[in-house]
């Protein structure tokens, strides 16, 4: 039997493959969005950056934000996103580095690099390559990136200190990580994280505040900074609790209760020293 982060990388990359089909077959009956509503996807994008971009790189935006607007992206850096999706983020990176500089989308979902791709030849971008890998063995050498960016996607990860880990060693030396990711402002009932639907919504899996930072520190990176941009309030939960099961043994009022104001959106920043 596979163990428990088997378990939640296939939920995962079952789920977001079939957000990519969706995608890519605009008639199939699934919605491609597996977030939890508001706050999520390519409206936290300005108009003016996803204008001329492939609309099915926008539609495949599942993100909790837009670390390209946050990350400090000059001419000429290699930029790492780990979860690349249909390629928002790494085109909109590929117009800011130009075309001296290289921008990798590391994704695990065969579906969405697919997809990714097909958008690369319609954007007509020649600055970027799209990785099949996962972000816990990222296939990129040590030191080798400027920047890492990434939008909801380390929250997924079953284990994020080998994660943090893999980014601190790709990075060069001064490097950064600037990411969007879903974090919790206090601990959720236990019973969530046992949720397998919960976690590829982006939720269970995502950690408290303080715990995330000491992940950073841990990994080695300095000055870590964690910033809320949006707190998901009850309205926000219930539309999640909507759409899964409950066990029995948990009562939806009290999760209701529990989770209102505990799950926020945030921007997360931290280098590696130099």
């Amino acid at each position: 039997m596979p163990n428990k982060a088997e378990q939640i990388r296939a939920a995962v990359k079952d789920r977001y493959a079939s957000a990519a089909l969706a995608v890519a077959q605009p008639s199939s009956c699934c919605s491609p969005d597996p977030g939890v509503g508001e706050g999520f996807g390519a409206s936290l994008y300005a108009v003016d950056q996803t204008g001329e971009l492939p609309p099915a790189a926008v539609l495949a935006s599942l993100g909790c934000g837009n670390p390209t607007a946050l990350a400090t992206l000059l001419p000429g850096q290699t930029v790492l996103d780990l979860g690349s999706g249909g390629g928002i983020d790494v085109f909109l990176t590929a117009r800011r580095v130009g075309p001296t500089g290289k921008v990798y989308g590391l994704d695990m979902t065969p579906e969405m690099i697919d997809l990714a791709r097909r958008n690369q030849v319609e954007a007509g971008i020649t600055n970027a390559e799209f990785l099949l890998g996962t972000i816990e063995e990222i296939p990129l050498a040590d030191e080798s990136v400027d920047v890492i960016i990434s939008n909801c996607v380390i929250n997924l990860a079953a284990d994020k200190d080998v994660v943090l880990r893999e980014a601190f060693r790709v990075l060069k030396p001064g490097g950064h990580l600037a990411i969007s990711d879903v974090v919790l402002l206090r601990p959720l009932p236990a019973q969530l994280g046992e949720l397998m639907a919960v976690w590829t919504g982006c939720v269970a899996g995502a950690l408290v505040v303080d715990d995330y930072l000491d992940k950073l520190a841990s990994a080695g990176f300095e000055d870590p900074e964690i910033t809320p941009t949006l707190v998901h309030d009850r309205d926000a939960v219930e539309r999640l609790a909507a759409s899964i099961d409950l066990p029995s043994d948990l009562d939806r009022e009290d999760v209701l209760k529990e989770s209102a104001g505990a799950v926020a959106n945030a921007f997360i920043r931290a280098r590696r020293p130099e």
